[in-house]
């Protein structure tokens, strides 16, 4: 006889999700807040290694001017999955538990296979992205450019083929699916059994009944993500931990797991 949790696992409808206002988002935050309060040292951990990964993003590409819009972009694709121990932290200070750093690194350690699965293709896509990216200002770009402030110049002053707000569309759409599939899905992933199709569906579906609240949210990660760009990564020691917190709290709120068993 077929486990009733590999049963819940083959179902490949999405989970029930409830609909909140257009407030919500700020609770959540809130909330992250508190639980980044909570446990700050392990929190800022998290932080202090994705700002260090920025660092060497902008140090490797300096020299490779091409490569950098479309690493950082790259960079936050994977974010979702980079968040994973802050999910586990939130988690379990919701048990009424205390959790450690060493807490964070046993969620990597035990990482699902479909958790391990979303990991992949995040990084995938990514790395698509990158190429992308980096092959469309290699092939189109005629100005000389020498470093990012060349760069950066080209952007705002020269831009006789729209390359620039092409490859920005290309981005936005691509932020977008990646957005839908990651809202919860990783969170959910790491608390139930589920399968990576049924988070995948569930995470966009609860970003397809929640409009608004869901477009809010997302432009508070890219608020964040920006200002922790703009402060060369420090800002992310902050932000990182915050939004990861935030983001165990919206997939608590937005998502009614109480047809799936729990994950140990």
């Amino acid at each position: 006889m077929t486990p009733p949790a590999a049963l819940a696992d083959e179902r490949p409808e999405a989970l029930p999700v409830r609909t909140v206002s257009v407030e919500r988002p700020w609770l959540w935050l809130r909330l992250g807040w508190r639980d980044f309060k909570r446990t700050p040292w392990a929190s800022m951990l998290h932080g202090i290694v994705i700002a260090a990964g920025g660092v060497m993003i902008l140090a490797a590409g300096y020299q490779r001017w091409y490569l950098l819009p479309g690493a950082f972009s790259g960079f936050v694709v994977v974010g979702p999955i980079l968040a994973t121990g802050l999910y586990e932290q939130s988690r379990l200070l919701s048990r009424g538990k205390r959790p450690t750093f060493s807490d964070a690194v046993q969620a990597w350690r035990r990482g699902t296979r479909p958790l391990v699965c979303l990991g992949l293709l995040l990084g995938v896509a990514g790395t698509i992205w990158v190429l992308f990216s980096a092959g469309m200002f290699t092939l189109f770009v005629s100005t000389p450019i020498d470093g990012p402030k060349s760069f950066l110049h080209y952007v705002v002053r020269s831009q006789p083929n729209f390359l620039f707000i092409l490859w920005s569309i290309a981005g936005g759409l691509g932020a977008a699916l990646v957005f839908a599939a990651t809202a919860v899905s990783p969170p959910l992933l790491l608390g139930r059994i589920v399968s990576l199709r049924r988070a995948i569906l569930t995470s966009v579906r609860a970003v397809g009944e929640n409009p608004m609240p869901m477009a809010v949210w997302a432009t508070i990660i890219m608020t964040a993500t920006a200002l922790s760009f703009a402060t060369a990564m420090v800002g992310f020691i902050i932000t990182v931990p915050v939004l990861g917190h935030a983001t165990w709290h919206a997939y608590r709120d937005l998502v009614d797991t109480s047809s799936v068993p729990l994950r140990n």
